[in-house]
């Protein structure tokens, strides 16, 4: 039996968009970890979640379609951050809410995400972030997608953060522990090494 037996409906949102620039410019979700893509570890823990799977990317798009029911690209060419991918993502998705998940969290797990979606269904009407300690992770939420003329409003108003924008939302946190090693962020090439459980 899945741990999430939740019967949030939620369409998935991988973001995958960015420049890479800690990454020297390469494509992040693509890089390899663990003798996969990034975006394949992704894939694997939200796919029993949702029929409606999206990812976010703004290159290669042949080789994330495998892994999707649906690409989403920016509307600019000039990679502007996460929040463009959220808010394509939102403008598709086609059930009552949105889980969101950054391509470079491997460590994330089935449980994480159970409880996220249990505190969607409490808050029906407000984003869900996770929290860790005194750190938001805007990137790792669950949106209704209701809000989405919000997001878009905020959007053309010139908001880029997608932490300001969940909160002045209503924003509720999922508390997880300030050293919760499902959050490691796998955001450079010596973190993507030494986490990769490969010995030297």
């Amino acid at each position: 039996m899945p741990i999430d037996s939740s019967p949030l409906p939620c369409s998935v949102l991988l973001l995958s968009g960015g420049r890479g620039q800690r990454m020297g410019g390469q494509d992040k979700g693509l890089l390899e970890w663990r003798g996969q893509p990034l975006i394949a570890h992704l894939q694997r823990l939200v796919r029993p979640l949702t029929d409606d799977l999206i990812i976010s990317c703004n290159r290669n798009p042949q080789q994330y379609a495998a892994y999707a029911d649906r690409l989403v690209s920016d509307d600019s060419p000039d990679f502007p951050g996460p929040l463009a991918g959220i808010r394509a993502g939102l403008a598709v998705a086609r059930r009552g809410h949105l889980l969101i998940v950054p391509c470079d969290v491997p460590n994330l797990d089935d449980r994480l995400l159970a409880d996220l979606r249990e505190m969607a269904q409490q808050h029906p009407l407000l984003p869900v972030m996770v929290r860790h300690g005194e750190f938001w992770e805007p990137l790792i939420c669950i949106i209704p997608t209701a809000l989405r003329d919000a997001v878009d409003s905020a959007w053309r108003a010139g908001e880029r953060s997608p932490r300001k924008l969940f909160l002045q939302l209503g924003g509720v946190g999922l508390e997880c522990p300030a050293d919760d090693p499902r959050l490691a962020n796998l955001n450079t090439p010596a973190l993507l090494k030494t986490r990769s459980g490969v010995s030297e």
